[in-house]
């Protein structure tokens, strides 16, 4: 099988690690050819804190997958979440020297490295900065500035800001497990495009991540995306809550959640009971479903609420920011019953669960389709999509060296090069790149 068209997603999660195979197919769809999942010990909420355990957690995943898919993982695509990212709005702008010649993306570069010069707390660094909306010369709401005339160039930026540190830590136990990092994704960004249709993205939506650890917050709108956040909070607090308010151990606790959990208490009736094997013969113990549902409600509801105020930072409420395609659950955490109605309760929005099977091939497992993977989906995508990307520069490359030889005519050339330019690459792809040598310094 031809390699190049293999893409690896590696979802390093509090909770669980997930490794996933897949290519594209002749349809365009994405086909998962292997899927390895390990129990994720040495990460708490989407941070890295016991680098042993974590680089064991990956191997195990990696095997499992390299099992099902019958093929070699070198490269892998990761995932980067965690209650240290956090994100700002700032606006910049830079003063042409010629207003004469057209913007380029000489000019648009310029403009992103000033915002990196911003100054940041101890530790943290700019991830991703994503310019929202152009200003030439005070004409405002530009979507894309290139090709046109301007002295003075504005814009406001979505910046994501990150403890490199964090992230130096993942590419470590990446390159550990004896694995290669081909690139890095921010989670909500994965998420969001294995789960959103362009529609969804244009109208204006924000997408609930809830994880074990963390819960992630992604908001488009005209396409764009306008806002993230990682809430710290995510199933594993509801966990603990059921285990500390029904003293049970965390296994039963878990298990009780997934199996009779509901958001919502009114469902239940104060007569529905189950019973829970004691310890080593201790008498077993019985515990209401509505109080469950209750314990279970009590931190949904804080979740929900804290998601919420961040959407209301976005701007929500203004009608020129109105989200009208409301909001998408995603996660392991989005399985919890009734949760769907809880969320349109609290917030007033249209709530649907986002399922990543609209960009997989016919014929994928149900399992895969789950809610739970849609973020190792979303990393495969993303490194295949990075692969095009490769192709494209080498034949760009190819081209050009043609051209210095004068194999080719000039004018045939031109055509050629000009169209895969307008694809800047993006900061992810120099952060990817940072951390490698970083790696490959630190030795």
């Amino acid at each position: 099988m031809d390699k190049q068209n293999i893409s690896v997603g590696l979802d390093i999660g509090t909770t669980k690690i997930v490794a996933m195979i897949g290519r594209k197919n002749d349809y365009g769809k994405v086909e998962i050819l292997g899927l390895g999942k390990a129990k994720s010990m040495g990460v708490h909420r989407g941070v890295v804190n016991n680098i042993t355990q974590t680089i064991q957690s990956i191997q195990q995943a990696v095997q499992e997958a390299e099992a099902a898919a019958s093929e070699k993982i070198e490269d892998v695509t990761v995932g980067i979440a965690g209650q240290h990212i956090r994100s700002l709005q700032h606006s910049d702008y830079i003063t042409r020297p010629n207003s004469d010649i057209v913007i380029d993306e000489d000019d648009i570069d310029r403009l992103i490295n000033q915002v990196h010069k911003l100054v940041m707390l101890p530790g943290e660094e700019i991830i991703h900065v994503l310019p929202q909306e152009f200003k030439i010369d005070g004409q405002a709401e530009i979507k894309e500035p290139i090709g046109m005339y301007g002295g003075r160039l504005e814009a406001n930026f979505h910046v994501v800001v990150g403890q490199v540190s964090s992230i130096r830590n993942v590419g470590r136990c990446i390159k550990s497990a004896g694995l290669t990092l081909e690139g890095i994704t921010l989670e909500p960004l994965a998420s969001a495009n294995a789960v959103l249709s362009r529609e969804e993205k244009e109208a204006g939506v924000a997408l609930i991540d809830i994880g074990g650890g963390t819960t992630d917050l992604a908001v488009f709108k005209d396409g764009i995306i306008r806002h993230t956040a990682v809430i710290p909070f995510g199933g594993n607090v509801i966990t603990e809550d059921i285990k500390e308010g029904c003293s049970i151990i965390e296994k039963q606790a878990e298990l009780l959640k997934v199996k009779f959990g509901s958001a919502w208490p009114g469902e239940n009736k104060d007569n529905e009971i189950v019973s829970i094997p004691g310890l080593r013969g201790r008498e077993p113990k019985e515990i209401t479903l509505k109080n469950l549902s209750k314990i279970i409600h009590a931190r949904v509801v804080e979740i929900i609420e804290q998601v919420y105020v961040e959407i209301k930072n976005y701007g929500h409420e203004e009608q020129k920011k109105k989200l009208i395609g409301g909001i998408v659950l995603t996660g392991g955490g989005s399985q919890l019953k009734h949760l769907k109605q809880l969320v349109e309760y609290i917030t007033g929005m249209d709530t649907r669960i986002g399922y990543p099977n609209e960009h997989l091939a016919g014929d994928s497992d149900e399992d895969i389709a789950s809610p739970l993977f849609a973020t190792a989906v979303g990393l495969v995508m993303d490194g295949l999509k990075r692969q095009e990307r490769k192709k494209v520069e080498a034949i760009e490359e190819e081209m050009i060296a043609a051209v210095e030889e004068e194999q080719i005519q000039e004018p045939e050339m031109d055509v050629v090069i000009e169209e895969p330019k307008k694809e800047r690459r993006s900061f992810l792809d120099k952060l990817t790149e940072r951390v490698k040598d970083f790696l490959d310094n630190a030795e």
